[in-house]
């Protein structure tokens, strides 16, 4: 029986086409989506569950996911102040990951960042190593977190200056990166969402960092 897969964050950059090449495979039928708000996009058969973050365990103890797969995230600008980015970036990630542990999930798979880490002086790796904690705290028996460099595709209604520029200075940039630095290297958010289309369902257990290099050689 075909595994059954929830995506929370689908409205964003990744979730987006993660959907879509899900829904272009014809695996829209075990696809559930949970959501804070209504989704425009045709996702075939999929189910979509629009509901308050309060509810989302609930909804999860519900849809018992194999695979839950967090494409959660937000910008300090977007969320207004640290309480409210760590509300969703670690809080929500990791209440998704507990739910999703207790339905049943075999497999997590979640968007972390370069350089993530609990320790890091900076609020927003910080944040990012508290979550991927949280997430190993769980103990599934397989967790993928991705750590991709910066993202490049458009984000429809989302408008961020900085990351606009530094992409428009990626080529160049990229192109000083070696070795261990190529995990700094942009790379295309269609690139992130196919890798994890293959580690979809792969039953080797343990936990997996997967930063750019690797995420390519799933490509």
């Amino acid at each position: 029986m075909a595994d059954k897969i929830l995506i929370v964050g689908a409205s964003g950059l990744i979730g987006g086409l993660l959907t879509r090449k899900l829904v272009e495979q014809g695996r829209d039928k075990q696809l559930h989506l949970l959501l804070r708000r209504p989704y425009r996009e045709d996702v075939g058969k999929a189910k979509i569950h629009v509901q308050l973050q309060e509810n989302w365990p609930a909804t999860i103890a519900k849809i018992k996911p194999d695979i839950a797969i967090s494409c959660l995230g937000s910008t300090m600008k977007k969320a207004g102040s640290k309480e409210e980015f760590a509300a969703v970036d670690r809080d929500l990630v990791g209440s998704v990951a507990a739910a999703a542990k207790a339905a049943g999930g075999r497999q997590f798979i979640a968007i972390s960042s370069t350089m993530a880490d609990s320790s890091a002086s900076s609020f927003y790796l910080k944040t990012k190593g508290e979550a991927e904690d949280l997430l190993r705290a769980q103990k599934f028996d397989r967790l993928d977190i991705i750590r991709p460099g910066l993202l490049r595709g458009e984000r429809p209604n989302d408008s961020r200056l900085g990351e606009s520029l530094a992409i428009a200075a990626s080529p160049v940039m990229d192109l000083l990166l070696h070795g261990k630095f190529r995990r700094y290297r942009s790379i295309l958010a269609s690139d992130v969402a196919e890798a994890i289309v293959a580690l979809m369902g792969d039953t080797v257990p343990g936990v997996f960092v997967h930063e750019n290099d690797a995420i390519w050689a799933k490509v």
